[in-house]
């Protein structure tokens, strides 16, 4: 009966979406408007990028809403019934972003849902200070999302925070994450568990990390979770906004597990150092990560990664130096697609699968 309440909870607060959910993971500087629109518009829930630096948010929210407008001439239902509310969401680094300066934004052009992410632990205190504003100026209409990594931190912000739906990410994902931190296969049942036990087994789950087909999210399903979210397959998408030497290598790679790790590394070379210290990023092996495990400093590193920057596309690849967040399923994206298609794909593989 949980699974059914928590199902029919995403699909009451977002109308224009299917059922299961997918979502778009609100990746920096790819997911702008273009992507988000689309994957909404395409019956999933798509989220804006707003990251650690909100300087260029209302524009993002302009952009947004003006893209929403286009569409809703051609269909009318799809914002669902409050046509004030944004049917995208946007996600938040919480150890960076101004909260004095969303807050009014949010307020004005009320996105879906606000994605909290990357706060230091303890995390409830900012977590909880970010849900209590943007309810407060939204009149609760902008849904609370919380990202989280390990069970502790689940029952943790599920009791402090109360959000709306917790986003389970697993060790798989690609970009940030918790250092510490287990696949979905054991980490999204045993949350469910944890939840259930302690009488919060009505908020939804949205399963993070190595999920990139319905393979994926079938199995996501059976684990517990209510929807996914994926961002590695989101990087092949036309609407995406991503360099062509980035999207090239995420298509070029196979073996996600022994092409990708997790690092620090591609964080130091471009001078992110305000990421709290029990995160870490996972992208694709390539010569910035090689000579910091051979011993390269920081500043060296530093200089040859200004360097590649200027080669454009060529900067990424095996010989390469330009960041390449992936997960581990990156060896199953092998085309560039719609988000449309993107999404049709995985809904219809993962009933197939789970029709048996």
């Amino acid at each position: 009966m949980a699974v059914r309440t928590t199902k029919a909870a995403l699909t009451a607060a977002y109308p224009w979406t299917k059922t299961p959910l997918i979502t778009s993971a609100p990746m920096l500087r790819i997911a702008h408007p273009p992507l988000a629109v689309a994957v909404s518009r395409a019956g999933g829930f798509g989220f804006l990028a707003a990251g650690f630096d909100t300087a260029d948010l209302e524009t993002s929210f302009e952009n947004t809403a003006k893209l929403v407008r286009e569409h809703q001439a051609d269909n009318p239902n799809f914002t669902g019934a409050d046509k004030d509310i944004l049917p995208v969401g946007v996600g938040f680094l919480n150890w960076g972003a101004d909260i004095n300066h969303a807050i009014p934004l949010i307020g004005k052009y009320l996105p879906a849902a606000v994605w909290l992410f990357g706060a230091a632990r303890p995390s409830g205190e900012i977590y909880g200070q970010w849900a209590q504003r943007v309810r407060s100026v939204t009149g609760g209409r902008t849904k609370i999302w919380v990202q989280v990594g390990n069970v502790t931190d689940a029952l943790g912000t599920a009791h402090t925070v109360k959000p709306d739906v917790l986003v389970i990410q697993g060790s798989d994902a690609g970009g940030h994450g918790l250092k510490q931190c287990a696949s979905i296969i054991s980490l999204l049942p045993e949350v469910k568990d944890a939840l259930v036990a302690d009488g919060l087994g009505d908020i939804p789950l949205i399963a993070a990390g190595g999920i990139v087909d319905g393979r994926g999210m079938a199995a996501a399903l059976c684990l517990g979770a209510d929807g996914v979210t994926m961002g590695t397959r989101f990087l092949a998408c036309e609407e995406a906004n991503i360099a062509m030497g980035y999207r090239n290598e995420v298509l070029r790679v196979r073996d996600g597990g022994l092409v990708t790790g997790r690092t620090t590394v591609y964080d130091r070379v471009r001078g992110y150092n305000e990421w709290p210290e029990e995160y870490d990023g996972r992208g694709i092996l390539n010569q910035s990560f090689y000579d910091a495990e051979k011993g390269m400093s920081d500043e060296e590193n530093q200089r040859l990664y200004a360097l590649e920057m200027k080669k454009g596309d060529e900067g990424w690849g095996p010989n390469g130096r330009m960041t390449t967040y992936a997960g581990t399923g990156v060896g199953l994206v092998k085309q560039v697609a719609s988000a449309k298609e993107i999404i049709d794909g995985v809904l219809d593989q993962s009933a197939m699968v789970l029709s048996g």
